[in-house]
Formats: structure tokens, C-alpha cells, sequence
């Protein structure tokens, strides 16, 4: 028995045409979804760098801020600085005059002789580096023989009593006029922090508390100065 054979019949040019027709609807459609997703991701990158944009705007603006705020930060500093200085220097300079009127009278009470008192003995000089630098001493006391002098602190703190021994160490070398006299050193305060006025009698000084409208040493009795 022959099997028979179905013979596949050739497309008409109508049946053509609308398979083209087709083809060009689907590739329309697909080109459509393409501009479509384009446009999408145009959007999307845009509003992206919109975003990236505004958010360099805004670390600017705030960076900004922040130099402004520190500025103005420096500056109330810079005032507060000024007022606090201004504050103590008068108060320094109370404190001075309290001790200076006072001062011959109770280092005589201690066996010291002096008989004349001055302030503010300043001297510039070079350091060892090159550097210029600058001590100065509040107020001495002397008679010719023996030079009491003498650092005075509205707040009197152990670093004060160091740097003032440091002073004091190299006093000929800076005064010269001294060079052959004995030297002893004094520090007055109206207060004392961290116990900086026993830190200053065990390094030999005379320690002066201004109290009041006067001032008195407070050193124990059988203390003894130490001569520089």
C-alpha cells in the first residue's frame, strides 16, 4: 500500500502580504517598547544626576555652614579670649598692688632686708635655638645686696611655680646688674590650684597670698628660702 504524500501548497501573495504586514506590526511594537524603555532610562539617569546634583549642592551649602559656623566659633572665641585677658590683667594688677605695699614689710618679718620695690623688669634675649623670647618679672624687691623676685598669679597653678623656677635659674644671665647679688624668689596669688602653693614653698619660695585689701606670706615659720 503507497502512502500518500500531502504536497504543501505555495503561499499566495495575499497570505505574503499579511505575513509582512505582521511582521512589520511586531517589529513597530518592539521598536515602540524600545524607545519606551530609553525614555524610561533617560528619565532615570537624569533624575539621578538631578539628585547627584543637588546633593553635591547640599554638601556644599553645608560645608559651607560649617566654615561659617566655625569662623563664627573663632571669632566669639577670639572675643571671649580678649574679655578673659582684659578680666585678668585687672585683676593681676590688683593683685600686685596689693603685694607690692605689703611686700618690704613682710620680707623684712623674715629676715630679707629690702628696702625699695619695682615692677615690671622685662628682658629679651636668644635662646639656645635662635629664638627670640622674652621673661619678665612682676615685681622685685631689693637692697642692694640681696633681690627678691617675684611672679604673681591671679590663679596660681604648678605649672606657673615650674616655668618661674626656670625664670629664676637663669636671672643673672638676664640681668646682669644682679650678677653679684643674691637672689630669691616669691610667688603671689589670689588662688591656688592643685596645692601649687606648698609645690612652690618646697622649691624654696616665698609664697604671698593676696586676701582682702592686703596680702600675707604663708610659709611655715621655719621656712627657708632658697638663694638663686
Amino acid at each position: 500500500m503507497k502512502t500518500k504524500i500531502h504536497e504543501q501548497k505555495p503561499a499566495t501573495p495575499e497570505e505574503v502580504w499579511q505575513l509582512l504586514r505582521e511582521n512589520e506590526k511586531i517589529l513597530q511594537e518592539n521598536e515602540r517598547k524600545r524607545e519606551k524603555a530609553n525614555e524610561e532610562w533617560n528619565r532615570r539617569f537624569q533624575e539621578t544626576d538631578r539628585q547627584m546634583k543637588e546633593t553635591d549642592r547640599q554638601m556644599k551649602e553645608t560645608d559651607r555652614q560649617m566654615k561659617e559656623t566655625d569662623r563664627q566659633m573663632k571669632e566669639s572665641g577670639k572675643r571671649i579670649d580678649k574679655i578673659y585677658n582684659l578680666f585678668n590683667s585687672q585683676w593681676s594688677k590688683l593683685v600686685e598692688s596689693l603685694v607690692e605695699g605689703k611686700l618690704i614689710e613682710l620680707l623684712q618679718a623674715r629676715g630679707i632686708d629690702v628696702n625699695e620695690t619695682y615692677s615690671r623688669l622685662q628682658r629679651s634675649y636668644r635662646d639656645e635655638n635662635g629664638n627670640l623670647e622674652q621673661r619678665e618679672i612682676d615685681i622685685i624687691a631689693a637692697n642692694g645686696k640681696e633681690v627678691v623676685a617675684v611672679e604673681v598669679k591671679t590663679t596660681l597653678r604648678p605649672d606657673d611655680v615650674k616655668h618661674f623656677m626656670n625664670t629664676l635659674k637663669i636671672f643673672k644671665n638676664l640681668f646682669f646688674r644682679y650678677k653679684n647679688e643674691t637672689i630669691y624668689g616669691a610667688v603671689a596669688y589670689l588662688k591656688s590650684d592643685a596645692e601649687a602653693a606648698a609645690f612652690a614653698e618646697r622649691q624654696g619660695l616665698f609664697v604671698i597670698r593676696a586676701t582682702g585689701d592686703s596680702a600675707s606670706l604663708v610659709n611655715k615659720p621655719t621656712f627657708k628660702p632658697k638663694a638663686f
